[in-house]
């Protein structure tokens, strides 16, 4: 921790000293309905470390939830699938172990968090897998020219990635953190989803079934939101309400499970304590099923002076 950090985590402990409940027991309270002392707050960004060993990655996520006193540590994954040893990208076979290094790292993540706050592990759905293997236009192009091709290639990933996801909670995950970003028009009709994607991100969600902490991320502008209100066994949501437009308490009328976001991820950067409290006061309407984070990654070079605004304003609760 240096110097500036450590003080600005000093100044918040007066709010966290009020707080009655720890984060495992807000998480379940908040999970089955109840009313905690405030809702359970995380927030995220991606750190750049696949190249590095996972001992860097684990390091730095541990410092990263210990800084900002998070209550939920949601795990990133930027270590790339293994491509294929074939002569075109699409020739895959099924992985044991996919994701070696991030698996270390989860080892290590939990054995640092001791018990006391959950954490749920980031997985990439089959389709974005593909679109890194290749490119997003390589990808329609083989869907439109070569069908079988594509779904046999998004078969073995989601398989693999079912298997990472079971490894993941043997280290103590509590739950995958799906995230879902072509189910919009702009990527592809529902009718292409329904095909290409939806059985294969079913397929990774199984896999975890039964973990507390199930989250699909449902990115985009235009995202089909109604697509996922039934049908997905009653999973975390969570999705941008500032890309979206469609504000946490009209999601609430839709879905009674739990929902996760509120909190403008584009303004990270700039946003005053004043203006979180805002989102969080609107977001609450969303309770008691709520977790306070924003609807995606915060920009990774957002300041530790801003990202100490969100910690502030969620540990009071306004």
């Amino acid at each position: 921790m240096n110097r500036r950090a450590f003080l600005m985590a000093a100044s918040a402990a007066p709010l966290f000293g009020r707080a009655r409940m720890k984060p495992i027991e807000r998480m379940n309270l908040a999970l089955k309905g109840g009313t905690p002392d405030r809702a359970p707050f995380s927030f995220w960004h991606h750190f750049g470390l696949e190249k590095k060993p996972p001992e860097f990655h684990a390091k730095k996520t541990l410092h990263f939830q210990l800084i900002y006193r998070m209550d939920l540590v949601k795990v990133m994954s930027d270590f790339p699938y293994p491509k294929s040893v074939g002569a075109n990208w699409w020739e895959l076979k099924t992985v044991d172990n996919p994701f070696p290094a991030q698996i270390e790292a989860l080892k290590l993540i939990s054995k640092g968090v001791q018990g006391q706050k959950y954490f749920v592990e980031t997985i990439f759905n089959p389709f974005n897998v593909a679109e890194k293997l290749s490119s997003p236009a390589e990808v329609k192009r083989l869907m439109n020219e070569h069908p079988q091709q594509l779904l046999d290639a998004l078969e073995a990933i989601a398989k693999s990635q079912a298997a990472h996801a079971k490894l993941a909670l043997d280290t103590g995950a509590k739950g995958i953190f799906l995230a879902i970003a072509n189910a919009q028009e702009s990527v592809m009709t529902r009718e292409q989803y329904d095909k290409f994607s939806a059985p294969f991100d079913r397929m990774i969600l199984a896999a975890a079934a039964g973990a507390p902490l199930n989250t699909l991320h449902l990115h985009g502008k235009g995202v089909w939101l109604d697509r996922f209100w039934t049908g997905w066994g009653n999973p975390i949501i969570n999705y941008s309400t500032v890309e979206t437009g469609i504000p946490l308490v009209e999601a609430r009328r839709q879905y009674s499970g739990v929902l996760m976001g509120g909190l403008d991820e584009t303004k990270a950067r700039t946003a005053r304590l004043a203006d979180y409290q805002k989102m969080i006061k609107a977001a609450r309407a969303a309770g008691p099923k709520w977790f306070c984070t924003p609807g995606c990654s915060v920009p990774d070079n957002t300041s530790d002076a801003k990202l100490f605004l969100i910690t502030r304003a969620a540990a009071a609760g306004t």
